[in-house]
């Protein structure tokens, strides 16, 4: 057994992450200053987007990606509930409701067919996660949505670095959010991204960022601008939600890395899909064609049955007796407390409802050594083979 706990995700920071970052405060650039503008404009390229705006996290980044889509009171908003509470949350921000429906059988990604069931006069948007690091079918919900008038927020916090028919996820709809929390593929400790081709959402997301207050001539009035040089005027409710050169210098150097961390990632998540494959107590993650992952997550179906134990009977040995540090992602949004006092019900999503209680998330992150890997794949194997 390890002597420490192997978690399931850990980020890696090396000398020249610490130099970067080492770099900006010598020079005293604390706030939103040059390394920012770096960032986001090595990001938007590395997505081959026009635009890129980065927020404090990845919440305030879906915050304003809703604000910008014009949600409000008695807006409907579609997603997946297998999800952080972030991709609903938003919504609820500006006034709107939150849908769920339901997901598909073999990606565990938000089903298009339940997507056209839940659209009605409310709806104003979609907003689709790449659950995992896998992309979505993103030509069928871009045709429901040019159908319906609806505009695609994506929820791509899993999904740096992945690829939907050869295109990088960042660049395919009107808005698509990143985040760079620490299990995140790269990090800037707390962090989020969006990115755009579209100006004027560009120029929305960023006086968003800052209380919605600007200083840009062409959008004050004629007297502001006669008024004098230090002029700023707040032209709706905006957030505090701005990045700082500190998280900034860590990001342009771990964007750097990307690249590297994703193939590790890759090779990681081919040594667990060939140790399990055969397996009658699991099943391994089905990938579809049209993607490549960026693999945020592996994560294991158990057959509870073939098993003779229960999922928590998994988890709490493959944590105690190994000291895996396995996870599970996600208790669906629906079932937290909040959302069952709003009125959501248990049975809304019965194909993501049915998944939750069988699914385990393993560790996988690009520090693990091969080493590592192996001890988790002979530790499952333990646990799922071995009956009490």
């Amino acid at each position: 057994m390890r002597e420490e706990m192997l978690q399931y995700a850990e980020p890696w920071i090396d000398e020249s992450d610490i130099e970067e970052v080492a770099e900006v405060l010598h020079k005293g650039h604390i706030a939103s200053l040059p390394k920012v503008k770096e960032f986001e404009t090595n990001f938007a390229t590395y997505v081959n987007a026009k635009y890129a705006v980065a927020f404090s996290n990845g919440t305030a980044a879906l915050h304003a990606c809703a604000f910008a889509a014009g949600i409000n009171q008695g807006d409907e908003v579609i997603t997946t509930p297998m999800t952080f509470a972030a991709s609903a949350n938003c919504v609820l921000y500006c006034g709107g409701k939150p849908v769920f429906a339901d997901i598909k059988n073999d990606t565990y990604n938000i089903d298009p067919e339940s997507i056209s069931k839940h659209i009605n006069k409310k709806t104003k948007a979609l907003i689709p996660v790449h659950f995992t690091g896998q992309p979505v079918d993103l030509d069928a919900i871009h045709e429901i949505a040019d159908d319906h008038h609806l505009i695609v927020i994506e929820d791509a916090a899993h999904a740096i670095g992945a690829t939907y028919k050869g295109k990088k996820i960042g660049s395919l709809s009107p808005m698509n959010v990143f985040s760079f929390h620490p299990v995140k593929q790269i990090t800037t400790g707390e962090g989020g991204m969006v990115t755009t081709n579209e100006k004027d959402i560009y120029e929305t997301l960023q006086q968003f960022r800052m209380h919605g207050i600007t200083r840009d001539p062409e959008k004050l009035k004629k007297k502001y601008r006669e008024e004098g040089g230090w002029i700023s005027d707040q032209q709706f409710l905006g957030y505090n939600y701005k990045f700082t050169d500190v998280q900034a210098a860590l990001g342009v150097s771990q964007l750097k890395k990307l690249e590297r961390f994703l193939s590790i990632r890759r090779k990681y998540a081919t040594l667990y899909n060939e140790a399990f494959k055969d397996m009658e107590e699991v099943t391994i993650p089905y990938q579809s064609p049209d993607g490549k992952s960026s693999w945020h997550l592996y994560i294991l179906k158990l057959n509870q049955k073939k098993i003779g134990k229960t999922r928590k009977q998994v988890y709490d040995e493959l944590r105690q007796r190994y000291n895996v540090g396995v996870s599970v992602h996600y208790r669906p949004v629906h079932y937290h407390a909040y959302y069952q006092n709003l009125g959501y019900e248990k049975g809304i999503c019965p194909v993501a409802e049915q998944l939750y209680e069988n699914i385990i998330t393993l560790p996988l992150f690009p520090k693990m050594t091969k080493e590592d890997v192996e001890y988790v794949i002979e530790s499952v194997k333990s646990v799922c083979k071995q009956r009490d």
